[in-house]
């Protein structure tokens, strides 16, 4: 069975352009509402939102939609998507949603929600809600049409959480300079104030958003700005969220960059330590570096891979009672403290660690030797799926015979954007290079 509206992560696509269009959000959000509200109580739900223009006109029709069911809303305002998780939790609501299509440009925009429990939906859940879209909506009646109104607490209420996680020495950060760039995005406000309260100089970047420029030239996915002004402003190290803020990239004080992985080996190792790490596994994406796999291992640890997409890390965590997963792309989930990936906790226990080992962060940023890996982005027609031609299976099984043990290939089709994707690694680069060539020319011929 296929999802019509829903994708890896809640609904996506450009702004006024199907999905994402006021018309079925207004559907989107009475169904959902229709779902979770099984009898005649009162009900409420969370909604959130980065700085996209467009957030304005998803989140009226959203609300028109929940309020005809007869749904209570309460409207956040921008607020990173862990925080909506967290909140939709705190306050006992029903369910969450977050307004945002996180690191994408601006006029692309989504929608995804969360549980009463804080988790993302499941795909089961999903499936039902696209059911009630595609039939006859049951409204509530006029008497029992619901409310919305603003809350003002809500971004104080997970600046207080955010704070609790980290821990040392009093948890202070009194003589830590930080670049800090929030991406011109959801945690504009929240992050500066988080690591500021906590006692860090705060060199704040892309903290100006006018509905226009988040995620551009800026954030988790274009860090080289910051980089260049962790070196100017002599930093001890450089944080970049991205739009919805679930997702981070930290610079060490060379300006170098990391990614994710690199994180999830200190953060393994750092619970490991202290005994904290269940089932002393941590689960990652296919997209994690063989490297990385090589490290747990030396370590005594476990790997456990999943399909991308944080949605699918959190499930295998929750499965098998995992604290630790994340992915390559800045994506890390602590369970112990949140129900999706948190760049701002992230940091926080990043700079726990560099505390407590009194470490540099270039020296925790080096735990492991990555192979050498290659991604390739390959735009396709949305109707056309190259990667069921016998042709091509017939060559990435050619190829993967040719890597063995050395190496791997990674190949999927995108689920938020008309992209395939080819990532492979291999201890020699000059092989991958042929492999990584080779296939992406055969999938160009046949587009």
């Amino acid at each position: 069975m296929i999802k019509k509206y829903f994708g890896t992560d809640g609904v996506r696509g450009k702004a006024n352009v199907f999905p994402m269009t006021p018309d079925v959000a207004l559907r989107l959000g009475a169904a959902a509402g229709r779902y979770f509200r099984k009898d005649s109580n009162e009900h409420r739900v969370v909604i959130g939102k980065d700085t996209r223009r467009s957030g304005y006109m998803f989140e009226n029709a959203l609300t028109a939609g929940l309020t005809s069911t007869g749904m209570n809303v309460f409207l956040l305002g921008p607020i990173p998507t862990p925080a909506v998780g967290f909140l939709t939790k705190s306050m006992r609501a029903d369910f969450g949603v977050m307004i945002s299509a996180s690191h994408n440009p601006y006029n692309d925009n989504g929608i995804k929600f969360f549980g009463p429990d804080g988790f993302k939906l499941s795909d089961n859940a999903e499936f039902a809600i696209e059911e009630i879209m595609d039939n006859e909506i049951e409204f509530s009646k006029a008497e029992n049409i619901g409310r919305a109104k603003r809350i003002d607490d809500g971004l104080g209420r997970y600046v207080e959480s955010a704070k609790s996680t980290y821990k040392f020495n009093g948890s202070s950060l009194n003589g830590i300079k930080i670049v800090l760039d929030c991406a011109n995005g959801a945690a504009y406000k929240v992050a500066p104030q988080v690591l500021f309260e906590l006692g860090a100089e705060v060199i704040p970047m892309g903290v100006s958003p006018n509905g226009y420029n988040i995620n551009f030239e800026c954030g988790s996915t274009s860090p080289d700005l910051a980089a260049k002004k962790v070196l100017e402003t002599k930093a001890d190290l450089g944080i970049c969220l991205d739009g919805d803020a679930d997702r981070v990239t930290i610079i060490d004080e060379r300006g170098n960059i990391s990614n994710g992985d690199q994180l999830l080996a200190i953060f393994a190792k750092e619970l490991m330590q202290k005994n904290k790490l269940t089932s002393n596994t941590v689960v990652a994406t296919s997209m994690s570096n063989m490297g990385l796999e090589k490290f747990l291992t030396s370590q005594g640890l476990k790997l456990l891979r999943t399909g991308v997409g944080d949605r699918y890390v959190v499930e295998q965590m929750q499965k098998n009672e995992i604290n630790l997963g994340g992915e390559q792309s800045g994506h890390i989930i602590f369970s112990d403290f949140s129900t999706t990936g948190d760049g701002l906790i992230a940091s926080l226990q990043f700079l726990a660690a560099m505390q407590g080992n009194k470490s540099r962060a270039s020296e925790l940023l080096n735990l492991y030797k990555p192979y050498p890996q290659l991604l390739e982005n390959i735009k396709i027609d949305q109707s056309n799926d190259p990667l069921s031609n016998s042709e091509i299976q017939n060559l990435i099984s050619e190829k993967n015979n040719l890597f063995k043990e050395f190496g791997r290939i990674v190949i999927r089709k995108s689920g938020t954007e008309p992209l395939i994707r080819v990532m492979a690694e291999h201890e020699n680069f000059s092989i991958l290079q042929e492999a990584v060539n080779d296939i992406v020319q055969a999938i160009k011929r046949l587009n």
